[in-house]
């Protein structure tokens, strides 16, 4: 079956899931009211400092989705768009914008939390159980551009994710086809809850098929911490040791891509091409357990004992780990 076979195969899916999602709705179609569900997402713009450390990377204009889910102004959307924002400000399916807060960053499950103020009134959407999203399930996915960007979809797995940037999530959802505004979107189940924020665009939304798709990140990550961005600003957990680096598998090893600047790998002498072979006396692995390697040495400011592969040299190296949010401007200003 060619890629293209395995696309139509599959939005066919995608549309009889769509129309048994509405029709088992019944009683609960108020909740699937387009109107409503389009009103509670946002569009989001940020303005980043050129000196912040995801400037290099992700840009200092970024835009993307928001959603609302409480009557106040809170809004949850994907970390990385607002990271680091001087400013920030959403603008409501009628066209009004407001400005907005960073209220909370959390690296660890990679969601941001706003506060709208100055007149801000949507809808929020309520949040519903990730869990019950399993393979197969049909799903609406919610996007900046009102409408015209709202996409059926269905979740075509549920699995591990580490993402390059010291990031993992035990059981993230993947869906297809794919949205191309990703970013912050909203993934809405049949009963019009939110179960999920988009974070990527992949190209292997089923393992080991060339199916493209998204990944979202389950809000069930966001329930149990919640409370603590709310009054903290970042969860209570003693934060995790972060290195600062991006890797990509390669055989049975990690490549070192780039080293922050001025982070603790690159104060260590950890430098891009260098192939990590071992951690704390065991062997690299891939992505997800080196990160699982890591964090169970202790929290942020534990030594990790390094086993590198430099050209045809193996280097000892001791990096002194930090907590990633002292290395950002989470409230900057110009």
């Amino acid at each position: 079956m060619t890629a293209s076979d395995r696309l139509r195969r599959l939005a066919a899916g995608v549309a009889a899931g769509l129309l048994a999602m509405l029709a088992a709705a019944g009683a609960a179609a108020q909740a699937l009211d387009p109107e409503r569900l389009l009103a509670a997402v946002v569009r989001v713009e940020a303005e980043i400092p050129g000196d912040a450390q995801s400037a290099r990377t992700l840009g200092t204009d970024r835009t993307g989705t928001g959603v609302a889910i409480d009557g106040d102004g809170l809004i949850v959307t994907i970390g990385y768009t607002v990271m680091e924002a001087a400013s920030i400000t959403v603008t409501t399916q009628t066209g009004r914008r407001h400005p907005a807060e960073l209220v909370a960053y959390d690296q660890a499950s990679g969601f941001g939390l706003l506060r709208a103020g100055f007149g801000f009134d949507a809808p929020p959407l309520p949040l519903g159980d990730s869990a019950a999203a399993g393979e197969g399930t049909p799903v609406l996915v919610l996007s900046r551009g009102g409408a015209h960007a709202a996409m059926p979809a269905m979740v075509v797995s549920r699995r591990e994710f580490a993402g390059y940037w010291e990031y993992l999530l035990d059981n993230a959802i993947f869906t297809a086809p794919p949205h191309p505004a990703f970013n912050g979107a909203a993934l809405v189940d049949g009963s019009g809850r939110l179960v999920g924020i988009g974070s990527l665009i992949v190209g292997e939304a089923v393992p080991g098929r060339a199916v493209p798709g998204n990944m979202f990140v389950p809000v069930s990550e966001l329930t149990p911490i919640l409370g603590d961005l709310l009054a903290f600003g970042q969860r209570q957990d003693p934060p995790r040791p972060w290195l600062g680096v991006s890797l990509r598998e390669e055989r049975d090893w990690l490549l070192v891509e780039r080293v922050t600047a001025n982070g603790p790998a690159h104060a260590a002498g950890l430098r891009a091409g260098d192939r990590i072979v071992g951690i704390g006396g065991r062997s690299a692995g891939k992505l997800a357990g080196f990160y699982r390697t890591l964090w169970d040495l202790g929290p942020a400011g534990v030594a990790v004992p390094l086993t590198v592969l430099r050209g045809t040299a193996v280097v000892p190296l001791t990096v002194e780990s930090a907590d990633r949010l002292r290395h950002m401007r989470l409230r900057p200003t110009y």
